[in-house]
């Protein structure tokens, strides 16, 4: 998934540790073999490759595509699972250490985003069909599906004195079970222009996520460009936002309204977020902090 993963357990011997992770290894493997977008063989390239024609997917794979869609509709496309040709165009069309390393390409005209209206699911079979031109890139909500994903796994194999657990896939952070006392998972939140003002977050089950413009970078001539993609114009997004955190109940609705409060801006990202039942905060370009109704019940 082109990102580090850390997996932190409460009660766990050396012994147990060195079995999460394993565990954790292969689980993740498993996914990024389905979901990967620079992995010709995986279910993802196979479905942006058949040029119209439906495909029989995973169980699993058909259930985060469908939540992708769901995410599309109930944030009237500010969530947008069908931005990978902007992407691409935009310089993110293979692994990220490769794009960062180039800088004398010039970005390809943007063209929004077409959305996932014509995208047909089949859950008889678990088939997909996208409408020919449409490509999908599951990367953020992959992440936070397999936090979610691999927590569960974790904390159900019975592995002996283990808890509780938090995994944390390129800072989509999960928790569960039992947390640690007094206070939780205490999580410093990225602060991208260093306000000192962002702080840190207690979590005893949840999940917490950000999205920033500041962190996944690249140059493109004399311009920088960042991958979070404004769906109505192919661009990289200006909304006067460095970044935005969520705190939810699962990793991939946290991940998703992250995305989808960044691209709107403040004031209708903060509407989003709070009409979703989540909380959080935002940083904005001029380094102000602002916290949304909620979030003090997770202070430490």
């Amino acid at each position: 998934m082109g990102t580090d993963v850390e997996v932190l357990a409460l009660g766990a011997d050396d012994a147990a540790m060195a079995m999460l992770g394993a565990l954790a290894a292969d689980a993740l493997e498993a996914r990024e073999a389905r979901w990967s977008r620079f992995r010709p063989s995986s279910e993802l390239c196979r479905l942006n490759d058949a040029t119209g024609a439906p495909v029989v997917v995973s169980p699993d794979t058909f259930a985060l595509i469908a939540r992708a869609v769901d995410a599309w509709r109930d944030t009237d496309g500010a969530y947008d699972p069908t931005v990978l040709h902007a992407l691409a165009a935009a310089g993110y069309d293979r692994d990220f250490d490769a794009v960062a390393a180039t800088s004398d390409a010039v970005p390809s005209a943007s063209a929004a985003a077409p959305g996932c209206a014509g995208i047909e699911l089949d859950d008889l079979v678990s088939a997909v069909r996208l409408p020919p031109g449409v490509a999908l890139d599951l990367g953020g909500i992959g992440k936070g599906a397999a936090a979610d994903q691999v927590s569960a796994e974790l904390l159900d194999r019975g592995v002996a004195g283990v808890r509780g657990v938090l995994v944390n896939v390129g800072g989509d952070l999960r928790a569960r079970g039992e947390a640690p006392s007094p206070h939780g998972w205490v999580v410093t939140i990225d602060d991208p222009l260093h306000t000192g003002a962002t702080g840190l977050l207690a979590l005893a089950e949840g999940a917490i996520t950000t999205s920033t413009k500041l962190r996944r970078t690249w140059t493109r001539g004399d311009r920088t460009i960042h991958h979070l993609i404004d769906p109505r114009t192919g661009a990289p997004a200006e909304s006067g936002l460095a970044s935005v955190t969520v705190v939810s109940g699962e990793a991939w609705r946290a991940e998703v309204l992250a995305k989808a409060a960044f691209i709107a801006g403040l004031d209708d990202g903060r509407a989003l977020i709070e009409e979703a039942g989540a909380t959080g905060l935002f940083v904005t370009d001029d380094a102000d902090v602002v916290e949304l109704h909620g979030l003090s019940a997770f202070r430490p």
